[in-house]
């Protein structure tokens, strides 16, 4: 028998075994030191978050309040359903959106919304699923702590809107940070669930309102319930922001605009001085809580539906985002223009009236009769749009331009606020008129010179452009921010968690744009403004024994004449004392009729106010005989 020798064989086998051996403990070993060692402050910290959790404390916005230390919007704590985001993960959510609806009375589709955009987040975010619960919502969720380990309830601040609908359009509202804005450079460091402004100051002053969250630091078992409390940082709360408004005045602007004809239109008060907003109302208006803390609800989802889909559009601030034509108020600032220019000079600045204008195959009449041969004062006084047709066709629409830009209508005024938009002018629609109808033509001119056709403004920068004649040519920025109060810090400066104080500051006024007048045209011009309320213009029956107003009526056709459309709409432009003005209201109230009759009521009722708060008695006027504007 022939003896064969395996050895070779055998030891190749052991080389391998001992080879693969070696790679696989090679691999283990790698992969120990990758765990224990590259990765170990990763998994200690996993490993702790399973016990640790970190809950935010959200910081209370700033309270906002008027001139005189009048609360307009506050938070107040309240109890708020949050959903955690990590141990919603480890269940279907189907199921979840009609139990957390039908258990909550929330909309099955809110729900849907808020539960996969919170599972496209990092573990451990949370987002409130309902807040300002009730005590039968408490206790569901705590019937259902079981079944439903990823809801909690804690106590929140949420924004109070004191005043509800009056301010809603400068106060604005607030509301969760949405997608699309934390994909943006702007809102870098911002988490889903923050709440942020959506509008007006809130929007605007938000950085400054919003405050600096806190957070408990908690022991969790492996439901995510509370065990223990490890570490408290208190939240540094926003700065209190004081604004120009007087609620008093206020107060009244929304009366005026709640009785005027159609409930519809803006009434605005500053200080020709300086800018500072007085009052700013805004019809129809909304209720901002509706946004803060209905918005989960099906009656508050049909209620915020409601205000997008209302044809009177109660969302729109008609005081910065409203353009309308301005009428014969337009007269002012071309009166200004037109002596700066040369088209008339304060000694020779009578103009023919004819009772309107033929251009062409056209005649464009004047709607208050025929005027003669009226200086620049008694235009004013009585509006004759004659003079101002034949007085824009020697200024060329050249001139209307240079008007525009003097007194910045092709821009925005820079008020606090967001979303201002910018008056159409001739100088906005030139290229448009000129491409469509291969050039600008005189009629185009005479629609101009009163405030029609391509004219349509903002009220803020017609308020702040006639304005300006009561002191003298200085425009000034309105706005609304007087003072931001100090936060004192939290923590001392040697804490890991010391957040600084933050500053209070005052409104920094800019230098006005200066309308040049020589002191002859300003004493003319505001003779014919003086007039109009004071000697037998179209505002007379409002002449007051207690108080000198300078003004100018406005009626804008918003439809053809004689063709049965919508109402004009109805303008009152103003400043008093008339010499030495400490006050201006603008009032315009959409599709109601003559500026005059509807207007300039509107307005009275502010100067009214003005001097009760002063102390002066009003004496109820004498009624004149209304005149057409």
């Amino acid at each position: 028998m022939q003896f064969e020798d395996h050895t070779q064989n055998l030891n190749v086998r052991l080389l391998t075994i001992k080879v693969l051996g070696f790679i696989l403990l090679a691999i283990l070993g790698f992969r120990l030191y990758d765990l224990q060692i590259n990765k170990y402050d990763h998994y200690v910290e996993k490993a702790r978050n399973q016990q640790i959790r970190r809950l935010i404390i959200p910081a209370q916005r700033g309270t906002i309040f008027d001139r005189n230390g009048k609360v307009l919007v506050d938070s107040r704590p309240t109890y708020n359903i949050v959903l955690a985001n990590e141990a919603l993960k480890k269940v279907e959510t189907n199921d979840r959106i009609n139990a957390y609806a039908n258990g909550l009375g929330l909309d099955s589709k809110y729900v849907s919304e808020r539960i996969e955009f919170l599972k496209k987040q990092p573990n451990f975010e949370m987002m409130v699923l309902k807040e300002n619960i009730t005590t039968q919502d408490i206790a569901w969720v705590e019937a259902h702590e079981i079944e439903f380990p990823e809801l909690r309830v804690e106590i929140q601040p949420q924004r109070n809107y004191v005043l509800q609908k009056t301010l809603a359009h400068v106060l604005g509202y607030v509301g969760e940070i949405s997608p699309t804005q934390l994909a943006k450079e702007e809102f870098k460091g911002f988490h889903p669930g923050d709440i942020i402004g959506k509008g007006g100051l809130e929007q605007y002053y938000d950085r400054s309102l919003r405050g600096i969250d806190g957070y408990r630091e908690v022991v969790v078992d492996s439901r995510g319930h509370v065990q223990s409390e490890i570490k408290v940082v208190p939240p540094q709360s926003g700065q209190d922001l004081y604004t120009t408004i007087d609620l008093d005045l206020q107060n009244v602007a929304e009366t005026q605009l709640a009785n005027s004809s159609t409930k519809r239109g803006t009434i605005i008060v500053l200080d020709p001085n300086n800018g500072e907003i007085l009052a700013l109302a805004s019809a129809p208006s909304f209720d901002p809580n509706s946004f803060v803390n209905r918005s989960g609800t099906p009656q508050g989802r049909k209620e915020i539906a409601g205000y997008y889909q209302d044809e009177q559009r109660p969302l729109l601030n008609r005081a910065i985002q409203g353009r309308y034509p301005p009428g014969s108020t337009w007269k002012i600032p071309e009166s200004v223009a037109a002596l700066q220019q040369g088209a008339i000079t304060v000694k020779d600045s009578r103009i023919a009236c004819g009772g309107g204008i033929q251009i062409g195959n056209r005649f464009t009449r004047d709607t208050s009769g025929n005027h003669g041969t009226p200086d620049l004062p008694s235009a004013i006084t009585h509006s004759c749009d004659g003079y101002y047709y034949r007085l824009a066709l020697k200024m060329k629409v050249e001139g209307l331009i240079k008007m525009v830009e003097m007194f910045e209508y092709d821009k925005q005024t820079g008020i606090d606020l967001p979303n201002e938009k910018i008056s159409h002018s001739p100088k906005f629609w030139m290229p448009t008129v000129i491409k469509n109808e291969g050039k600008w033509s005189d009629i185009r001119t005479v629609f101009a010179s009163i405030g029609q056709d391509t004219v349509q403004v903002t009220p803020i920068a017609m308020l702040r452009a006639i304005a300006s004649v009561g002191v003298r040519g200085k425009m000034y920025v309105p706005h609304l921010l007087k003072e931001f109060k100090t936060v004192e810090a939290i923590g001392e400066p040697d804490d890991d968690n010391y957040v600084p104080p933050r500053e209070g500051f005052t409104y920094q006024a800019t230098e006005p744009k200066i309308i040049p007048m020589t002191e002859e045209q300003y004493q003319t011009v505001l003779k014919g403004m003086w007039g109009v309320v004071n000697a037998g213009g179209t505002a007379g029956r409002f002449k007051m024994a207690q108080l000198e107003i300078a003004g100018k009526t406005g009626t804008a056709q918003v439809s053809e004449i004689g063709s049965g459309g919508a109402k004009d709409h109805a303008w009152f432009d103003s400043f008093a004392p008339a010499y030495k003005p400490e006050i201006a209201v603008l009032a315009l109230i959409e599709n109601s009729g003559f500026g005059a009759a509807n207007a300039a009521p509107a307005a009275k009722g502010i100067y009214d106010e003005y001097l009760r708060k002063k102390g002066i008695a009003v004496e109820t006027p004498k009624i004149e005989k209304e005149k057409k504007n």
